[in-house]
């Protein structure tokens, strides 16, 4: 028995920048019942960058991508996004960012949590108050300086989940 393709496209696509997760669509949009039949054609140069996620000023190398460098800026911007959606908030602001090499590329901030300190104020002097803000003020500081952020195992995974 022979059988003859319904469908046949024959075209030149590189494999990875233009279809990240093309066979696993072709799968799951035809059930399970597409093929796909392909030949190495040749190796090409590619502009490529290595894409750095940096979290708190630290480079968090199981987040480092290499990209093609005309979509790199879109690419650091979905995975900040991402990211700040992911991670929980802290005490204190949490900057994201991207970068190729030194330069930064694409930030996001994740917003510290607000704590009212002057809700057990009533009336008096305006000087009570303001202390207790730059008491805070300065915690949250010292804080930031030394705080560590935990970013969770179903962070990575949704970061690296494609659309």
């Amino acid at each position: 028995m022979n059988f003859k393709p319904l469908y046949s496209h024959p075209t030149i696509c590189p494999s990875y920048a233009a279809c990240p997760d093309f066979f696993d669509k072709i799968k799951s949009i035809t059930s399970g019942y597409a093929t796909v039949d392909y030949e190495f054609y040749d190796y090409r140069e590619v502009d490529a960058v290595k894409l750095d996620i940096l979290v708190h000023g630290k480079k968090i190398d199981a987040l480092s991508l290499i990209v093609v460098s005309q979509r790199a800026e879109d690419i650091g911007r979905q995975f900040t996004k991402r990211l700040k959606e992911t991670i929980p908030r802290h005490n204190f602001e949490i900057p994201l960012q991207a970068a190729i090499g030194g330069k930064i590329i694409a930030r996001e901030n994740i917003k510290s949590y607000r704590k009212d300190v002057t809700a057990k104020l009533y009336g008096g002097d305006r000087t009570r108050k303001d202390k207790l803000l730059d008491t805070q003020k300065e915690g949250k500081k010292r804080m930031k300086r030394f705080g560590n952020v935990d970013i969770p195992k179903e962070a990575f995974l949704e970061i690296l989940k494609s659309d």
